[in-house]
């Protein structure tokens, strides 16, 4: 049991997390329009079920694609797959039943969420890969990881608007950021094998790299606020949002190359971010 946990990473959460914020910012920005709290908490729930199943289900998926980089890399050379505990035919069945109840899920919502929802399996599938041919896989994760932003707002409205695009569009600045100061435990592992990353191409501008993607982060959010005519109270508390982004750009740059734990610790603090700006959102529906 305890080595099936760690094939689906259910002993690292933050990555359900991470996945699971921007949906549920999409889901609490969805009422400020239609406030239905019974939909609302279904959804959630929904969301977030199918957040531990598919961030569990991209996590086999990945070992079985990287398997013979992951041996390579000493951050991930004791992973299953890479070290032959657990087969590659073992694994895709495990993919296969978690395939399940993501569909039964996602085959709740309306014609066009599970058109938008199946359409994401192309992300997903061709996320891994990225490595191996551009610098920008955090780019790609970005793109991935955001999907349920869109999938959020479908549910209700059954159409893309530009709301939720920019929030979108933010969610993948800050996934950007983040995986980045993620890469960055594994600069020189990933130097020797060949493996791209924007940890290496900003190897020596990390800062202002960081810089940009959390600042563009904060100004489509606050971009987003204007546009949807938002309270003073969800720009003074995005300033808050905006300090911790910051904060962690400050002492990431403080933090040895080869100090892993603490380059995990910074990383993990994304999921206040993502608390933070859930909460922003769930606000502003009293003050819609």
């Amino acid at each position: 049991m305890y080595q099936f946990a760690n094939l689906l990473r259910l002993n690292k959460p933050i990555g359900i997390f991470l996945l699971f914020w921007p949906c549920a910012w999409s889901l609490a920005m969805t009422q400020w329009y239609v406030v239905n709290n019974y939909l609302f908490i279904k959804y959630l729930i929904l969301f977030f079920v199918g957040s531990v199943i598919m961030r569990s289900a991209g996590c086999v998926y990945n070992d079985i694609v990287d398997r013979k980089i992951d041996i390579r890399v000493q951050r991930t050379k004791k992973r299953l797959i890479a070290s032959g505990k657990i087969t590659t035919k073992t694994a895709w069945l495990i993919i296969l039943l978690l395939l399940i109840p993501a569909l039964i899920i996602l085959f709740q919502f309306n014609n066009f969420s599970k058109i938008l929802g199946l359409s994401s399996g192309l992300l997903i599938i061709t996320y891994p890969f990225m490595k191996r041919i551009t610098f920008w896989p955090q780019l790609f994760l970005g793109f991935t990881f955001n999907w349920g932003v869109l999938l959020g707002w479908s549910v209700f409205f059954e159409s893309l608007t530009i709301e939720i695009i920019i929030l979108y569009m933010a969610g993948i600045f800050w996934t950007l950021g983040y995986d980045t100061i993620y890469a960055l435990q594994d600069r020189r592992d990933d130097l020797k094998i060949k493996v791209k990353s924007t940890a290496l191409k900003f190897e020596y501008d990390i800062k202002n790299f960081l810089f940009f993607c959390y600042i563009s982060t904060i100004t489509l959010l606050i971009g987003l606020g204007f546009l949807t005519n938002r309270s003073l109270a969800y720009f003074v508390l995005l300033a808050i949002a905006a300090l911790h982004l910051a904060y962690q750009v400050i002492i990431i740059q403080r933090i040895k190359s080869n100090n892993r734990e603490k380059i995990q610790m910074v990383f993990n603090s994304n999921n206040s971010f993502g608390i933070l700006i859930f909460l922003i959102f769930f606000l502003e529906i009293y003050n819609a």
